[in-house]
């Protein structure tokens, strides 16, 4: 078996919580892409051959810290400007000024779509869903601005009107065969038009949505309860995290590929990026696999319970949301990782990318921050008066969906 464990190191930085000179700085779209450039410049220098650029995470606390071994003169930072929030590349030393985010491909110049892409500077809470239970999963659609919210018994359906309103009525609700199952992770399909839901039931569910939503067909699992799920790029592979093993999907035939054990306590979280799938949990490990071989390609120690997994949308980097509300970046083809450190307990802790890629968000119990990338800087940060238990951005990036005891708040995004 082709394994790599690697150690860990930290080297820390300060993060500026407030982006003070930020607001001396124009609003245009020339100001709002000089850093970004700048940051992406300093990339291509320091890391070889560049890769494929898009965003990045950055969170507020007191350090970002490298992972990865640096020698006693890369271990010396030097002082940021407090107007951006300064993760960065810890490969090099000259490299404190440089946001940890993506560089062009070799030649290619700067477009629009990466350096100019905007990201929002507020939200605006503009409705409320009333689901009746627990929201452990909700997703989003781009294109109808459909909401679906998932939790026990029942899966309800929002239409665009509701996501403006108070107490509106579902435009549907779906109820499940077994009222004991419920619905903990779903995974809405690039077109839109399916979802996959899963959690406390003897099956995995696919929906077709359009027309209207109904039952495709019933994966039986050979898991009790699915804790997570990941869809490939093109939806053609499923990857669903049980207790133990994980299970692998082929859906476009309905076929199940593979039962594949894992670690028992590295199994709560899983994603997929390219040809890899990643897994981890409550043994702090963070587990990548090969989807051909199923061998396990690296394991790295990030010394707190792992409570999400996701990546950017160019699939070049890992996000990993941790008990004490550390979000660790990991490349998922070269060997660098960081880490943002608040220090903070979470009982819940969920990250989503913009299908842009110029900004994520991150819930840490009743929190929800917003934070640009590459600049690192944080855009906004609202509070809610619940735990958020789960979140999702709609891939046109004009809302913000989370899920809590009772409802789903909708925060519609201002550029």
């Amino acid at each position: 078996m082709s394994e790599e464990k690697e150690e860990t190191l930290f080297h820390v930085l300060p993060i500026y919580d407030e982006p003070e000179k930020r607001r001396d700085i124009p609003e245009s779209p020339d100001a709002s892409s000089q850093p970004e450039y700048h940051a992406w410049s300093q990339l291509g220098e320091m890391c070889g051959p560049p890769e494929q650029p898009l965003g990045s995470p950055r969170q507020h606390g007191p350090a970002y810290q490298q992972m990865t071994c640096a020698s006693p003169q890369q271990q010396a930072p030097q002082a940021l400007d407090g107007s951006e929030l300064p993760a960065t590349w810890l490969s090099k030393a000259e490299s404190e000024d440089a946001a940890f985010g993506f560089s062009p491909p070799p030649g290619a110049e700067f477009d629009d779509v990466v350096v100019r892409q905007r990201a929002p500077h507020k939200s605006w809470k503009v409705g409320r869903l009333r689901h009746g239970k627990k929201v452990y999963a909700v997703a989003i659609s781009g294109s109808t601005h459909h909401v679906y919210t998932c939790g026990h018994g029942y899966i309800r359906v929002w239409d665009e009107s509701a996501l403006h309103a108070w107490d509106q009525a579902p435009q549907a609700q779906l109820n499940f065969q077994d009222r004991d199952s419920c619905v903990f992770t779903c995974k809405l399909f690039p077109d839109e038009r399916s979802l996959i839901t899963g959690g406390l039931s003897q099956s995995l569910t696919l929906w077709d949505l359009v027309p209207t939503p109904r039952v495709r067909a019933q994966l039986a699992s050979t898991g009790s309860v699915c804790y997570s799920l990941a869809l490939s790029s093109n939806a053609q592979i499923c990857v669903a995290s049980f207790k133990g093993f994980v299970e692998i999907w082929d859906l476009q035939n309905q076929i199940l590929i593979r039962k594949h054990e894992v670690p028992i306590y590295g199994s709560r979280c899983v994603d997929i990026t390219g040809n890899k799938f990643w897994t981890g949990g409550e043994d702090t490990k963070l587990y990548s696999w090969d989807l051909r071989s199923y061998q396990r390609l690296q394991q790295h120690d990030l010394r707190h319970e792992i409570l999400s997994i996701t990546h950017d949308p160019s699939e070049e980097w890992l996000l990993v949301g941790l008990r004490m509300s550390d979000i660790v970046i990991v490349h998922t083809h070269r060997k660098e990782k960081f880490k943002a450190v608040l220090q903070k307990y979470a009982y819940h802790h969920n990250l989503k990318f913009a299908s842009c890629g110029s900004f994520l968000v991150a819930t840490m119990n009743e929190t929800i921050r917003c934070i640009a990338a590459p600049s690192l800087h944080k855009l906004f940060q609202v509070e809610e008066s619940a735990h958020i238990l789960c979140c999702d951005i709609s891939s046109d990036n004009q809302y913000v969906v989370t899920g809590s005891k009772n409802s789903a708040s909708v925060y519609q995004l201002l550029y």
